[in-house]
C-alpha cells in the first residue's frame, strides 16, 4: 500500500466527521426534519449538516480551493487552484427510508492549464458510514479499499456478470431510454440490481463486487470520485458513445475492458 497522502488524510477526515454524524442522524431517521425540494427529491437536516461539515474540514485544510456542492452549488476558489466536488449524502432516499445504503463523495478536480475550464479528477473518496469502508484513489497510484488495492472482476463472460444501475423515479430520467437498455442488457446478464447510490455502484465495481455499471441523469457529484476509482481499480469508463472524459454524470457505462465492449455494444444497439 502506498502511504496516504496528506490530501487523501484530509479528505478521509472530512468524510468520517461528517459520517460520523449521518450515522447517528440514521438511528433516529424518524426524528429527522425533512423538506421537499423537488419531485420525489428530499434534502433533509442531516444532509444540510454533512454538507456543512465537510465544506468547514475542506476550506480549512484549502482555503483557496472552491467548491461544486449539492446543496450549496458552485463556490468559486483561485482559477488557478483544483477544486473539491462534493456530495454529501448519495442515497438520501435510503438514508430516510432506514436504508443503510449511502455515501460520501469527495473529489479533487483540476483546472486546465491555462485557465478557461476544469480537467482531470486527481484524488476521490467514497465513505460508507454504516460499513465504515473508506473508497480511495489517486491518480497513477492505484484504487484502495482502506490499505487493501482494488482490482475490478476479470469476468469476461456477460451470463456470469452482475450489473448496476439506476432506474429512473419520479421526475428523474428518460423510461423509454433506461427500458430500451434494460431490455437489450437484462436477458444476456447474471443479474441486475438498483440499489440508490451511484457513488457506491461504482466504488462495488471497482471493488469487484459488480462487474458493470450503467445510468443516466445523473450529477458530477454522484460520478466524479467513482469514475477515478474504477479507472485506477483497472476499469473502463465512458459515455454512451464510447467518448471517455474525466467525468461522467449525463451518461456513464463503465466495467472491465472486456464487459464494457460487450456491454456498449448492447447498449449502443438498443439506442440505435
Amino acid at each position: 500500500m502506498p502511504a496516504l497522502s496528506g490530501l487523501i488524510r484530509v479528505m478521509e477526515r472530512a468524510a468520517r466527521k461528517a459520517g460520523n454524524r449521518l450515522r447517528r442522524d440514521f438511528g433516529e431517521v424518524q426524528h429527522l426534519q425533512v423538506s421537499r425540494k423537488g419531485p420525489a427529491d428530499f434534502v433533509s437536516k442531516a444532509d444540510q449538516i454533512a454538507e456543512r461539515t465537510l465544506y468547514d474540514e475542506l476550506l480549512a485544510a484549502r482555503p483557496d480551493w472552491g467548491f461544486v456542492l449539492e446543496e450549496g452549488g458552485t463556490i468559486e476558489g483561485d482559477p488557478d487552484k483544483p477544486r473539491w466536488i462534493v456530495d454529501p449524502l448519495d442515497g438520501t432516499s435510503n438514508f430516510l427510508h432506514g436504508i443503510p445504503h449511502f455515501a460520501i463523495s469527495i473529489a479533487v478536480q483540476e483546472p486546465k492549464p491555462g485557465g478557461g475550464g476544469w480537467d482531470d479528477v486527481t484524488a476521490g473518496v467514497i465513505y460508507q458510514p454504516i460499513t465504515d469502508e473508506t473508497f480511495w484513489a489517486e491518480k497513477t497510484r492505484g484504487a484502495w479499499l482502506h490499505d487493501g488495492r482494488l482490482r475490478v472482476s476479470a469476468r469476461s463472460r456477460l451470463n456470469e456478470a452482475l450489473v448496476a444501475t439506476g432506474i429512473p423515479f419520479m421526475g428523474h430520467g428518460d423510461f423509454g431510454e433506461w427500458t430500451r437498455i434494460f431490455a437489450a442488457i437484462g436477458p444476456q446478464v447474471a443479474g441486475v440490481r438498483r440499489n440508490g447510490a451511484a457513488s457506491l455502484d461504482l466504488a462495488w465495481l471497482a471493488a469487484g463486487r459488480f462487474d458493470g455499471f450503467w445510468e443516466s441523469g445523473l450529477s458530477d457529484w454522484d460520478t466524479a470520485a467513482g469514475c477515478l476509482i474504477v479507472r485506477e481499480a483497472g476499469g473502463f469508463v465512458s459515455d454512451f458513445r464510447g467518448r471517455s472524459n474525466p467525468i461522467h454524470s449525463a451518461q456513464i457505462l463503465a466495467a472491465n475492458d472486456a464487459l464494457h465492449s460487450r456491454l456498449h455494444k448492447l447498449l449502443a444497439g438498443a439506442l440505435r
